[in-house]
């Protein structure tokens, strides 16, 4: 099973076991009761989770005290893929190809950054293009479709 990256468990709040946990999906199934994630390849299921800050409080089930808690700071939180056909997923965007509408090539991704704006696909050359600018994704993993302004992508008009 693939599973992917979406957080950190910080320190423990609390002595019943809670965590702090940094979360880097934005899917809202990702930090409900009942929702599923995987410490170093271990299942476990959230019992309770609430926003704190920046960052969230869990509570997982098998995990009742500080010790407990304490055994899980610094561990990567994964989670299944979630099947939606209209959502551009990371995991699928790096290593496609990049072509404009007019089937012209432009490298692959390697690479997608953050970015406050709009997350940025870097290509192997090192250019970087705004996400909003992928038009069609429907070739995937193969290719993707970009549509930048003129001059995004070098000198197009040679």
């Amino acid at each position: 099973m693939d599973l992917l990256e979406i957080g950190r468990v910080g320190k423990a709040h609390g002595l019943k076991g809670e965590v702090t946990v940094t979360i880097t999906s934005d899917r809202p199934e990702r930090t409900a009761p009942g929702a599923v994630w995987f410490l170093r390849g271990e299942r476990r299921v959230v019992a309770a989770i609430r926003p704190f800050q920046t960052k969230w409080i869990a509570r997982l089930e098998g995990c009742s005290d500080r010790n407990a808690a304490d055994a899980l700071v610094g561990t990567v939180v994964e989670a299944e893929p979630i099947e939606d056909p209209d959502a551009l997923w990371v995991h699928e965007l790096v290593g496609a190809e990049v072509r404009t509408p007019d089937g012209r090539s432009w490298g692959s991704v390697v690479a997608v950054l953050a970015n406050p704006a709009h997350d940025l696909l870097e290509l192997d050359d090192g250019t970087l293009v705004p996400e909003v600018f992928v038009t069609d994704h429907s070739g995937l993993p193969e290719h993707i479709v970009v549509d930048p302004p003129e001059g995004l992508l070098g000198d197009e008009g040679d």
